[in-house]
């Protein structure tokens, strides 16, 4: 059943992809394996750039320096990168994998440019407090995170036996 369907009959609902019978909320693990899979892509790309700039310096001093060349491989491009696959694929490498997307929490829809760049720096607010933030999308009946009520987002994916869901564009 498409999202029209839904509407046209259960109109207290949104007409939105998030209420489909076809979509479920990506829980807790299934995000940290997205994660795993995502961090160990940047680990490959990373550390031989890292050794290049960084020199011939342990693997814990490649984390730990201050040098402009290591801030910009450690922490400005791999944002510019998260940003970049989740405006256009509206998912990172790992949440693909698992046929994982982020929609907009109302809508189910694309989110804005906008929203994306704020679930970014959301994940600071999910970390701070000893990851709590991040545990909350394994309490939360919406799976989601404290980045994602920021957001406005949910990470969704099509229910095992339906067909891969399309998602709107705004």
């Amino acid at each position: 059943m498409d999202c029209a369907k839904i509407a046209a009959t259960e109109p207290q609902l949104k007409a939105s992809c998030v209420h489909s019978p076809e979509l479920e909320y990506v829980g807790f693990w299934l995000r940290v394996w997205a994660t795993v899979i995502d961090s160990v892509l940047v680990a490959v790309i990373l550390t031989p750039l890292l050794r290049f700039y960084g020199g011939d310096t342990s693997w814990f001093d490649m984390y730990t320096s201050t040098a402009p060349s290591e801030l910009l491989l450690n922490t400005i491009l791999p944002a510019i990168a998260i940003i970049i696959f989740w405006a256009t694929r509206q998912a990172t490498p790992g949440k693909m994998a698992i046929g994982a997307s982020i929609v907009d929490a109302d809508t189910g829809k694309r989110p804005t440019t906008a929203q994306f760049i704020g679930r970014y720096f959301a994940y600071y607010v999910s970390t701070i407090p000893l990851f709590l933030g991040f545990v909350w999308v394994g309490i939360d009946p919406r799976k989601q995170g404290w980045h994602d009520k920021l957001a406005g987002t949910v990470v969704v994916r099509a229910r095992r036996g339906t067909e891969s869901v399309q998602f709107k564009s705004q």
